[in-house]
């Protein structure tokens, strides 16, 4: 059974999550927007109507996860008056106790995560490694495991590109998340991913390692200012493969961009490369591949901002194919997180999207870091 220390604690809590996300300024600051909408033009203007809507909505998201967990330390008050009468069972508090602080630490943890780009949705990208087909068939059980947790969390995600292995899994897979605080979350899984596990695709049965790099930046919006110079852009058509009855077949809805990148802080040139067959529509998969450019190049500078900052910059894993962030042991049951230490032996929870205690780890040690610059 819960203690009397621990239910004050979780008020205590409670008081300093209303202090620090400055809640009853919230209040007033809602309401003040809220108004902005209720102007007689307000939808005429397309672009700042969607921002001010997603201005409202995020202050919504804060004020009602507050009200739950001010509700939820009533509730429990309450509860403790009660046990004494023995009007509820010690196993009822316990529960609620456990809800209250879940919601708590969800809190404290989004607190965390104060950056511009973080509250942004999120362009995650797997590709598999070297290995044929053991590693192709990785990156699909990670497609799977990222496509189960975005929604366990209520998040959209959508396929942009994907393109299928030679005989079983995926070579890659690009996927647009849309969800609160995506980018803040889904950053953590940045890296490379190794997979050891006795192979179905070996006749002796030999212990294999596979790997599989996760790459994740912010899916930028209308709001966010990204140049693009149109002179270096480029298009191509194709026809998409895989599934999709005759439209697939015979028409090049499927776009792949070309866009000829110099860095202006090193002067170093690249071609960035983008294909999107999400829709049968070539104009929507025009648009939708602008829009991961953009998120690039928004990336690519943010990029530059944290290299600046020392202190990120020792915090943080290079995404290098030797740099591995996690493992995977299935015959020894041990999922762990090389960078946090952090380990779990349910291997089957995790594959099922259960990366919460993964991302809160990461966050709890690296988050702060970051903040302090």
């Amino acid at each position: 059974m819960i203690t009397y220390d621990q239910l004050k604690q979780a008020i205590e809590r409670k008081d300093a999550l209303r202090h620090y996300l400055d809640i009853d300024s919230k209040r007033i600051e809602v309401e003040e927007e809220e108004l902005r909408t209720h102007v007689p033009d307000f939808w005429e203007h397309q672009k700042e109507a969607q921002a001010q809507m997603k201005k409202v909505k995020q202050l919504h998201q804060w004020i009602d996860s507050y009200d739950e967990v001010d509700k939820a330390v009533g509730e429990l008050q309450l509860a403790w008056d009660f046990l004494k009468e023995g009007l509820v069972e010690e196993e009822e508090l316990d529960r609620m106790y456990t809800d209250l602080i879940a919601k708590i630490e969800d809190m404290e943890l989004r607190n965390m995560l104060r950056r511009e780009e973080d509250s942004l949705g999120a362009v995650l990208k797997i590709n598999s490694g070297a290995g044929g087909t053991e590693s192709q068939d990785w990156a699909s059980m990670l497609m799977r495991m990222y496509l189960r947790y975005c929604e366990d969390r209520g998040y959209k995600t959508a396929i942009a590109n994907i393109l299928e292995g030679d005989e079983a899994g995926i070579k890659s897979v690009t996927i647009e998340v849309d969800g609160p605080m995506a980018y803040g979350y889904l950053k953590s899984e940045n890296g490379v991913h190794r997979l050891v596990r006795v192979s179905p695709y070996n006749a002796q049965g030999k212990r294999m390692t596979s790997f599989a790099s996760v790459f994740v930046t912010p899916l930028v919006d209308d709001t966010i200012e990204v140049h693009v110079d149109p002179a270096l852009l480029s298009w191509d058509t194709f026809r998409s493969g895989g599934a999709g009855g005759q439209n697939v077949n015979k028409v090049e809805s499927g776009v792949r961009l070309r866009y000829q990148f110099t860095d202006p802080y090193t002067g170093e040139k690249e071609e960035i490369l983008i294909e999107n067959t999400e829709t049968r529509d070539q104009p929507k998969n025009k648009e939708n591949a602008m829009r991961q450019l953009r998120s690039i190049l928004y990336d690519k500078e943010l990029q530059h901002r944290l290299a600046e900052q020392r202190k990120i910059e020792d915090g943080k894993m290079k995404i290098e194919w030797g740099s591995q962030i996690r493992s995977y042991v299935f015959d020894d049951r041990r999922v762990k997180d090389h960078r946090t230490g952090w380990q779990t032996s349910d291997v089957n929870a995790v594959m099922d999207g259960d990366l919460d205690p993964f991302i809160k780890a990461y966050l709890m040690q690296f988050a702060q870091e970051q903040e302090g610059e």
